[in-house]
């Protein structure tokens, strides 16, 4: 009876050792991950967290925090085995390449503008051309082992087409819109170029009178809006709001759907004044109801970027889970939320000071 007790213990304590061998190494202080080596910290984390809050919402609570910071985390890890495999592929961009793109990103605005903007988003120049850089590398990988690989034939382009033949068939008369939108009062959420923003309605009236003057004399739509627009949803892609059926210009001011009949595809409306702004319009298409047949080049080329698109997404989600299973990562923060179930203080403040890093890779 002894000896098998004695037995017992000395396997107990060999389990106790073995449990022991088995746990993982603790990472330093403000390790959050490491991939192949390299460490994501925590400060990385946290300052593009705080790019993500929007200041005039409410604190997020831990559970919302924690969510965000690990979705963050995840990218970062992602971004961080693209850029090793761009490395080893000797694809890194190079200054050139880095230099051409800072200076495309600096030029729709004056220096002053560009500096209040880098500012706003709590990015040093340096701080802008490693994301630049990071964000060209990336885009080679991907361009590489994702995009060349795709094709979209004729077959696929005719499988689509009779497979979802209601869909181009256009029930009613459709306009496709363009705005600049103007209003009398700040706005927190503005996202035009020049931020540029007017107060009361005295500004907003000689503001919109002074863009079309603009666009009379030849300035180009798209740029006008994007630089001046107040519209934070549509001023980002030149003011742009798609195709829009003529039931939904019923439901609009009458004023509004007034203009988008008079005007003829490419005009521009003179300054449009309503209850809560001053908007100019522009008709950039209009299409006719009916049957929208494969033989029309629009349709086509709609299909075979939709096919594109869905590959694309497709292989570089395969790709990059590839990438992973031969990577090594450890994701120490998923370990201590689940650890911890979910109770971690690691909340990032974000009024901490500190540059935002380069921006995930979607």
């Amino acid at each position: 009876m002894r000896t098998r007790t004695r037995g017992t213990l000395l396997l107990v304590a060999a389990s106790m050792v073995l449990s022991g061998c088995q746990k993982q190494v603790q990472p330093a202080e403000g390790v959050w991950a490491v991939v192949n080596g390299v460490n994501i910290t925590r400060s990385e984390v946290g300052k593009f967290y705080r790019t993500q809050l929007n200041p005039d919402s409410p604190e997020p609570s831990q559970d919302e925090a924690l969510s965000l910071q690990l979705n963050i985390l995840d990218e970062l890890i992602n971004n961080q085995i693209l850029l090793q495999r761009a490395k080893k592929m000797g694809l890194e961009a190079a200054d050139g390449e880095v230099e051409d793109k800072f200076t495309e990103s600096k030029s729709p605005y004056t220096e002053d503008e560009f500096q209040r903007q880098l500012k706003t988003r709590g990015y040093t120049v340096d701080d802008l051309k490693v994301a630049i850089r990071q964000q060209l590398s990336i885009q080679k990988v991907i361009n590489r082992e994702v995009v060349s690989k795709i094709t979209v034939t004729d077959q696929d382009v005719q499988d689509f087409y009779n497979q979802n033949r209601a869909q181009f068939n256009v029930a009613e008369t459709q306009y496709r819109l363009a705005q600049i939108v103007v209003t009398p009062h700040k706005d927190p959420g503005l996202r035009n170029r020049k931020n540029d923003d007017a107060t009361t309605d005295a500004e907003a009236r000689r503001k919109a009178a002074a863009l079309a003057q603009q666009l009379s004399t030849g300035a180009d739509f798209a740029q006008v809006a994007m630089d001046y627009s107040e519209d934070p949803a549509s001023s980002g892609s030149g003011g742009d709001l798609g195709y829009v059926p003529e039931s939904s210009l019923s439901q609009s001011d009458p004023a509004l759907k007034k203009t988008v009949l008079s005007l003829k595809p490419g005009q521009t409306s003179g300054v449009i004044v309503l209850r809560d702004s001053y908007r100019i319009l522009k008709l950039v298409a209009k299409e006719a109801p009916g049957q929208r047949e494969l033989s029309d080049p629009t349709v086509q080329q709609s299909i075979r970027d939709n096919i594109r698109n869905r590959k694309e997404q497709l292989l570089r989600a395969a790709y990059l889970a590839v990438a992973r299973n031969d990577a090594k990562v450890t994701n120490y923060l998923a370990q201590q939320v689940v650890e911890t179930s979910g109770k971690l203080p690691v909340i990032v403040t974000p009024k901490a000071a500190g540059s935002a890093p380069p921006q995930p890779a979607k």
